[in-house]
């Protein structure tokens, strides 16, 4: 007989926990999609870090703050290329996975019209915005153009519906260390900045090409992809509040950036910018573990009721102990940090972090019910409280940023994470259960269990 090959990680685990793993294969697999992603993130974070600090020690406050004002502006129209489907597309391949073909060619044709319009749109927006600003529409010009490479995101909804996470990650990989090399040679050579703004959108188109040649390689025939006029019906139907939504979630996780620059000017953003990046370097957590776990609270919706409610708490007793790791001693070494990474050119960017890390607990909570709303099929729901969110974090900026600057960019994200995370779930009738869940994991209620 031939024994099961087990992952390699699995070794160095206590032989007590090692055999409960080995005797249920979902959860294995979960954990093995876990220990990639978290690979994968060390590795993008490390390699990241290092060259993103040289990056901004190398453009200096002014031209780091315009790249990171640029590419906030095009996050924002990044929610409507994507048009809401990414947890749609994966939900649909699980539940039907005979249907996978067409769900992932009809994905893709929806983002490749939505990242179109999205693209036309964001350039001559910003071209009326700043009419007078020549490199700042140089530069949304180059940029523009990665909103429509996101269609080549249907291929990573097909892995992570299987979980099998780590052919994305060889990708990301392997283009994050080329990209990272031509960004050393950048400014080992004196490089202008227009420069690394072509890096970011090599690195987008990459990404695309090797996600199609990955997916043919491992077996996947793109020629069976084929788009329907229903199942687009059927996709749009699902994710349009998902639209509204992302845009939201977008509006007030970058509107701080784009309002600071406004209001005051690039520097301003890129001091923010660098509180902001080392602030959620952790967000990969979350995201890692919920993105892992979604099939499986899928099925077990399917299973039990009660079963469901137990994962979906201990999940959030984890994510609330985990941001609570990082905010806590964060908030003392902030200034530190800063200043060790990116030099006293960006010091004031130590008070922002020591407020903006604690948006952690509220984001790592927000990842999680947000899945609930995907199971639960209550988009629109999902859409209301990140518009609240959103109302809360524009009027905010606009009261703070004048008197406290970025500081009171940080506060003004902090409360509206909380608002669209936790307190807004008080009201409906529906989402008060999650509430009380979330508030019994804030209060370290319950153990670590998973």
């Amino acid at each position: 007989m031939v024994k099961p090959s087990y992952p390699f990680w699995l070794r160095y685990v206590p032989a007590s926990l090692r055999s409960k793993v080995e005797r249920r294969p979902n959860l294995l697999k979960i954990l093995t999609n876990i220990a990639w992603l978290f690979g994968d993130k060390i590795v993008r974070i490390g390699i990241g870090l290092l060259v993103g600090v040289w990056v901004a020690r190398y453009l200096g406050p002014q031209q780091f703050g315009l790249l990171s004002f640029a590419m906030a502006f095009v996050s924002l129209f990044g929610a409507i290329a994507t048009l809401g489907l990414p947890g749609i597309v994966v939900r649909d391949i699980v539940k039907a996975p005979i249907n996978a073909s067409e769900t992932l060619g009809t994905s893709f044709t929806l983002q490749l019209v939505g990242g179109t319009a999205s693209c036309v749109l964001l350039i001559l927006l910003f071209g009326v915005l700043r009419a007078d600003d020549l490199l700042a529409r140089t530069t949304i010009a180059i940029l523009g153009p990665t909103l429509i490479l996101k269609a080549s995101e249907s291929v990573r909804y097909w892995f992570e519906s299987q979980v099998q996470s780590k052919y994305t990650i060889w990708v990301e990989n392997a283009v994050l260390l080329a990209t990272a090399s031509l960004k050393i040679g950048l400014i080992l050579s004196g490089a202008p900045f227009i420069l690394f703004v072509w890096i970011v959108f090599a690195e987008a188109l990459a990404v695309g090409i090797l996600l199609f040649a990955v997916y043919a390689w491992t077996g996947g025939r793109l020629s069976a992809w084929r788009s329907s006029y229903d199942r687009a019906k059927a996709l749009l139907k699902d994710s349009w509040p998902l639209i509204l939504s992302g845009l939201a979630v977008m509006v007030y996780m970058r509107i701080d950036q784009i309002m600071l620059g406004y209001m005051l000017n690039d520097e301003a953003v890129g001091i923010y910018t660098v509180a902001v990046r080392v602030s959620e370097l952790w967000y990969f957590v979350p995201m890692t573990i919920v993105g892992s776990v979604f099939p499986a609270l899928v099925e077990a919706k399917k299973t039990s009721e009660a079963l469901y409610i137990e994962r979906l708490q201990k999940l959030y007793d984890l994510l609330v102990k985990l941001a609570l790791a990082v905010a806590i001693p964060m908030t003392f070494l902030s200034n530190a940090t800063v200043v060790l990474l990116f030099g006293q050119g960006y010091a004031e960017a130590g008070k922002i972090l020591s407020i903006h890390i604690w948006t952690a607990l509220f984001v790592f909570l927000g990842v999680a019910s947000g899945k609930w709303f995907l199971v639960e099929n209550r988009q629109l729901l999902a859409f209301q409280r990140v518009f609240a969110g959103m109302l809360v974090n524009i009027g905010l900026n606009a009261l703070l940023i004048p008197r406290y600057g970025g500081s009171g960019a940080a506060v003004a994200t902090l409360v509206s994470q909380a608002v669209a995370a936790l307190l807004i779930d008080a009201i409906h009738k529906d989402t008060r259960p999650m509430f009380r869940m979330k508030l019994k994991a804030c209060l370290l209620r319950r153990g670590f269990g998973v």
